[in-house]
């Protein structure tokens, strides 16, 4: 049996990952977060027996440094991270203490015979696009905002204790991800419910701002074929859609979908941390899926039927 602990697996992307871990019985799952934005509604269904949650704060060593020793897990998924560009401007001491939980997790896990941690990066880390699509190796990471400059750092953590201790990794940077689960402070389900509600929708700027945006499942079915296959080890993957649309077309399409009678209000730009292009070279989650990704418009149906 495989023992994975995913840190922040409270949340919506680390949840959705122990939800299709544990249907795999060859897998035990342990889940740990400090409840600081995830939510134990997230967690697995009871059903399943082979998992467990634990409360704990992965940056504060005396508090995940039992668990991991406990177990010696085969695997780690790091996830557990402040997240959101407004939450991150907002609380910028609070995201360098994220370090903090690198270096836990890493001491911890070559200390404890971890096969391969995942890490979760974050498309932040390229800043304004110099390039697209933004690619793995040739676009430079360029972003100032302490969120990405602390991704970037985490990055570099784990290709230094690869390079020091043997201890192998795989990057993952996310791209803008949406789903049944995700916390309502997102854009894509901001603007669904806001769609539902009737409501003003609120954009930022002129909304020309393209985006992409990949359906929950895709990502999860990406990382977890890496793992099983171990594809991509000691390397970065871009996971993500490469589906260009602009903020503005996403409202107007929701506002069709969802057969609303919302408006759309513009705001006036943010002062920073609104890029306004991004777009992944996913090739490698091609080769990670093996089949074609959501397309936007039916990953939103999914979403409202859901």
């Amino acid at each position: 049996m495989k023992k994975i602990l995913i840190t922040g697996g409270a949340g919506f992307i680390g949840s959705s990952l122990a939800d299709k871990l544990i249907q795999n019985p060859d897998n035990y799952v342990v889940i740990v977060d400090n409840l600081l934005t995830g939510d134990t509604q997230k967690l697995p269904s009871k059903q399943y027996a082979n998992w467990r949650f634990i409360k704990c704060d992965a940056n504060d060593y005396h508090d995940i440094a039992p668990v991991m020793t406990s177990f010696s897990f085969d695997y780690v998924f790091h996830y557990a991270a402040v997240v959101g560009v407004k939450r991150t401007l907002e609380n910028p001491v609070m995201v360098l203490r994220d370090i903090d939980g690198f270096k836990n997790v890493l001491d911890l896990s070559k200390n404890t015979g971890v096969k391969r941690v995942f890490f979760s990066s974050s498309s932040e880390v390229y800043g304004e696009p110099v390039e697209l699509p933004q690619n793995e190796h040739t676009t430079p990471l360029n972003s100032r905002l302490p969120y990405a400059v602390v991704k970037n750092v985490g990055e570099s953590f784990c290709r230094s204790y690869q390079a020091e201790f043997g201890l192998d990794f795989t990057l993952l940077r996310f791209f803008n991800t949406y789903g049944e689960k995700q916390s309502i402070d997102f854009v894509m389900s901001k603007f669904i419910k806001l769609a539902l509600a009737h409501e003003a929708i609120t954009i930022y700027g002129d909304g020309s701002q393209t985006r992409t945006f990949c359906y929950i499942d895709d990502n999860i079915n990406a990382t977890i074929y890496a793992l099983e296959n171990q594809l991509f080890v000691n390397d970065v993957v871009n996971i993500g859609n490469d589906e260009l649309i602009t903020i503005m077309e996403l409202a107007q399409t929701i506002i069709r979908l969802t057969n609303s009678k919302s408006k759309v209000v513009h705001l006036p730009p943010l002062p920073e941390g609104d890029m306004t292009r991004r777009q992944p070279d996913i090739t490698k989650m091609r080769k990670l899926l093996q089949t074609d990704l959501t397309p936007l418009e039916v990953g939103i149906r999914k979403l409202l039927s859901h």
